[in-house]
């Protein structure tokens, strides 16, 4: 099971390290429930989420699940850990020391600012997995990079590299000591007035008006169907057994 570590590598900055090395740090119910129960009792006035060794996240740990049990992740503990990041009220910085795929890169993408080393690869790939991916995701990605990015990001499931991410927004910075950056940029923004910082960060976040909830329930039947669809037993048999998906039907 993975883990979280939390140190403190600068004066006012804490650093979540995601800890599942043996599978990429893909996001398991551990960490997720991890993070949902943790995040709200930081004291920082900056953190840093990064990843253990060479990668940031795989995404989700689809190992030994059923397509029932995958669904249950990504609906609940996933939720309740983003929800968990969106709360904290200081600005995050990821640090992507390697590749993020998938929730993974959601989990980058809701942080506030993101660095990143030259050999990573970041990639979204519900469309090979028979998901449709949650409306509050969506929005992130198109906060971050514009709504045509985002469709050619997850109509496509391409793996973008560090400097194509870099060039779309995705990233703010590719550097070659993602660790040392982190730190100095986290000591920079811990270093400035609070009251700003958490102000405009709430600011920003209210920017984004909510959806309708008739809206809202439409998209999430959508997600639901997929969730039962055969499509989507398909699309996490393939991944599992490291082999192209056969579409039903096709």
């Amino acid at each position: 099971m993975g883990e979280l570590h939390f140190d403190f590598p600068a004066d006012g900055v804490v650093r979540v390290t995601l800890d599942n090395v043996a599978k990429r740090n893909a996001l398991d119910v551990s960490i997720l429930e991890g993070l949902a129960r943790e995040l709200p009792q930081v004291d920082a006035r900056c953190v840093i989420v990064t990843g253990a060794g060479d990668a940031f996240s795989a995404g989700y740990d689809l190992g030994g699940l059923t397509p029932e049990g995958l669904a249950d992740v990504l609906i609940h503990p996933f939720e309740a850990a983003m929800a968990a990041l969106d709360a904290v009220p200081v600005p995050i910085v990821a640090a992507l020391g390697g590749h993020a795929f998938g929730g993974g890169l959601e989990l980058a993408v809701a942080c506030d600012l993101r660095v990143c080393a030259p050999g990573a690869r970041l990639g979204m790939p519900p469309a090979r997995l028979g998901v449709v991916y949650s409306h509050t995701g969506l929005r992130r990605f198109v906060d971050a990079i514009g709504s045509a990015r985002t469709r050619e990001l997850f109509l496509t499931a391409r793996p973008v590299s560090a400097d194509e991410a870099l060039a779309w927004g995705l990233v703010n910075e590719v550097v070659d000591d993602v660790d040392a950056r982190s730190v100095e940029l986290a000591s920079e923004i811990a270093a400035l007035s609070s009251v700003s910082v958490r102000g405009n960060k709430r600011v920003l976040q209210a920017l984004i008006p909510p959806l309708d909830p008739v809206l809202v329930e439409e998209l999430d039947a959508l997600r639901r169907d997929a969730f039962t669809s055969a499509e989507f037993a398909e699309g996490v048999r393939s991944f599992v057994e490291k082999r192209p998906p056969r579409w039903p039907g096709r």
